[in-house]
């Protein structure tokens, strides 16, 4: 299933469902990524000036991919509904 995130807080919400799902603290996310738990914290939460490179470890630890397509026409309104 795709999941559409168009904003950092967006894309925190579904990195938090994952690792969720998979049974995961912050702290165990961020030792799978050779992190700490306060960078997993700000990845979650949609912070500003988070690097590229934290966001792809996540998702590797994750064992998630970055797929790139065209934008939907859902409005921001029901994208956040999914959330």
């Amino acid at each position: 299933m795709d999941i559409i995130a168009r904003s950092a807080k967006q894309l925190g919400a579904v990195l938090r469902r994952y690792r969720r799902q998979r049974g995961l603290t912050q702290s165990g996310l961020a030792n799978l990524m050779h992190s700490r738990q306060a960078t997993v914290s700000k990845l979650e939460n949609g912070e500003p000036h988070t690097e590229l490179i934290i966001f792809i470890d996540a998702l590797a630890a994750l064992d998630l991919e970055l797929v790139i397509r065209p934008r939907t026409k859902a409005s921001e309104n029901e994208i956040e509904e999914l959330f």
